[in-house]
């Protein structure tokens, strides 16, 4: 196959903002336990890759201190709901305060899932270690609350999407909403006033067979991708699953335990060296499919479906 292409533009926008490539590195916690970069390690790959980058309520660092670290963004805060909404508009306004372009509302953590593997290995996520952002912030609840009659949810639980409609009155920041496996919740995500959704299943931590993210990410795309941004994360490890799901109707893919995987291996210089190796990935699939640019990558990679 003789492919014709002299160069190959893989740049694009999130919200506006651009990227070089459609690859960004999800909000994950803790960071500061694998290596001792931590989130500014991360931070600073990305900065240096041209990447977005989200971090998490339960970061290692204070949100002030990844900031402060690398001013190259774009960078967004992902937001656990607090107990008490007055800790949900601390942190907003923080991240605001701090340089954050957007906020990640993440939805699909209602209490945690079972997590057999993190049992196994004696993690306990309220208590192994510090949060950065200051020991008032909570995490989510480990599960539901025994009562006499049945089980009970803490208020951040059990939020609907009212709460999106309140948190957006605190800011001005646009708001993404992660944890997306339905075409009826991007609705109301969209309803609400989001400017983007994230296809995700959480890494497949939160319910036991959930529906893998890129088999939900074309629903969701037929429901909003004409108003809302649509991404993705969860089970990218090549360069070919960026463009499938690209194909599939998302502007933008995440990484979460690569990133992870990068940085106890090799600190910041390993999650840039990851970051690098996705990207030439990438290249060579778009080069290998005829793809110029990102514009160019479409359904008919994925669905070779004769037309009627």
């Amino acid at each position: 196959m003789l492919a014709g292409i002299e160069t190959i533009d893989l740049s694009t926008t999130v919200l506006g903002e651009p990227v070089r490539s459609p690859i960004f590195i999800a909000p994950t916690a803790y960071h500061e336990a694998l290596h001792p970069d931590g989130e500014i390690g991360t931070a600073r790959a990305a900065g240096g890759a041209g990447l977005l980058a989200m971090f998490s309520t339960l970061s290692s660092l204070p949100l002030e201190a990844i900031a402060a670290a690398e001013p190259r963004g774009p960078r967004w805060f992902q937001l656990y709901l607090q107990p008490e909404f007055a800790g949900s508009r601390a942190l907003i306004e923080r991240a605001e305060r701090a340089g954050f372009s957007a906020i990640v509302l993440t939805v699909d953590v209602p209490v945690l899932g079972v997590r057999d593997r993190q049992a196994r290995a004696g993690f306990a996520i309220e208590s192994s270690v510090p949060i950065g952002n200051g020991p008032g912030v909570v995490p989510p609840a480990r599960a539901p609350a025994r009562t006499a009659h049945g089980y009970a949810l803490r208020p951040d639980g059990a939020a609907g999407w009212a709460v999106l409609d309140r948190l957006r009155e605190v800011t001005a920041l646009p708001f993404v909403v992660k944890g997306i496996l339905t075409a009826a919740d991007a609705e109301e995500a969209a309803r609400h006033g989001a400017r983007a959704v994230i296809v995700s299943n959480h890494g497949g931590r939160q319910l036991d067979r959930a529906p893998a993210a890129l088999d939900a990410l074309p629903e969701v795309v037929e429901a909003v991708g004409d108003r809302l941004e649509v991404y993705l994360d969860g089970g990218v490890r090549r360069g070919s699953d960026v463009e499938i799901a690209l194909a599939l109707g998302a502007r933008t893919v995440g990484l979460g335990r690569p990133v992870l995987w990068a940085l106890a291996a090799g600190g910041e210089a390993g999650v840039a060296r990851l970051l690098g190796l996705l990207e030439e990935e990438f290249a060579t699939a778009m080069v290998l499919t005829g793809c110029r640019r990102i514009s160019e990558v479409s359904r008919e990679l994925v669905d070779r479906s004769p037309v009627e």
